[in-house]
């Protein structure tokens, strides 16, 4: 298992709609998720003190082939759809590579 923490801004006018979203996620989305071997995801939130929001993600790998099962979800039409709708609430950090929409977290520590 492999523990993948990441970082995104979160547009404040666009709060309410994101929260909105994630308290129905699409089913469909959620059984891709776990069709490419991710578990435990969470998403928090927290506004930090240069006034904007930030959206915080934690999820586990389970799979033999974290590229791969990146391009599966890629794939899907419904992932895709579900990706519209979320990305004008966010907008990637400024040094966030550009292939990367939410932007890689080192992990420091965690208990077992």
């Amino acid at each position: 298992m492999t523990r993948y923490g990441s970082v995104i801004e979160v547009k404040e006018e666009k709060l309410k709609e994101y929260k909105q979203l994630h308290e129905k996620v699409w089913p469909e989305v959620l059984d891709m998720i776990s069709k490419c071997n991710i578990r435990n995801y969470s998403i928090y939130l927290r506004k930090l003190g240069d006034g904007k929001y930030y959206l915080f993600s934690y999820f586990e790998y389970f799979g033999n082939d974290f590229e791969a099962d990146c391009a599966k979800m890629a794939a899907d039409e419904t992932t895709q759809k579900w990706w519209d709708v979320c990305k004008p609430c966010q907008k990637p950090l400024p040094d966030c590579p550009d292939d990367q929409w939410w932007a890689s977290m080192e992990e420091v520590f965690h208990t077992e």
